[in-house]
């Protein structure tokens, strides 16, 4: 395998995937350089299932070694939501400062903040699935916090750290997101398999 296609558009998580690929001699494409330009609907009610269906999607149609995310925040005190629906979480065409103000709004009054990331990604090669799952634990804040990352990240902080995400450097981020943790047993599983 020299080659793999990130199912993404989002060119802040290419990034982040990227780097964190470091010395892997892997060519990485997008969708865009496959030339995909549909929507792969994601109507899945958990991050396995939404995943796999790009994953798939994308695997069957150009038979190459695939690599979807599926990510979502989770928060306690609102039985667990965004979730699923975190990119989605104020509407289908919401920008990220639209979801996390929506979010804390419906914090308003909790005094239970606990939350957490969590990534599931599917890997796809010649047929077969993996997946790999990250979390990262933490707390919302409550008003955005710093102007690096993207999604969530001006609201939430991580365990053992006084800075949300959105004040971290990219490097920072990298080395203890849930997007990181999910990534690394993945090249851990391609290393194995060397």
């Amino acid at each position: 395998m020299d080659k793999i296609c990130l199912v993404t558009r989002n060119t802040h998580k290419a990034e982040e995937i990227s780097a964190m690929l470091g010395e892997h001699e892997l060519s990485v494409l997008d969708l865009n350089d496959i030339g995909y330009h549909d929507d792969i609907e994601e109507p899945f009610h958990t991050l396995y299932e939404n995943a796999h269906i790009k994953a798939a999607t994308i695997h069957k149609s150009y038979q190459i070694a695939t690599l979807a995310d599926d990510s979502g925040l989770f928060v306690e005190a609102l039985n667990g939501q965004p979730g699923v629906r975190s990119a989605r979480y104020a509407g289908d065409q919401a920008t990220d400062e639209d979801n996390w103000q929506l979010l804390l709004r419906n914090m308003e009054g909790h005094v239970n903040r606990k939350a957490f990331f969590c990534t599931v990604v599917c890997f796809i090669h010649e047929g077969v699935a993996q997946f790999f799952e990250g979390k990262v634990h933490g707390t919302i804040s409550k008003s955005s916090i710093g102007f690096e990352g993207f999604g969530y990240d001006p609201i939430f902080i991580p365990e053992a750290s006084t800075k949300s995400f959105a004040q971290m450097t990219p490097q920072e981020k990298n080395s203890q997101s849930h997007r990181r943790k999910a990534i690394q047993l993945w090249l851990d599983y391609l290393k194995a398999q060397v």
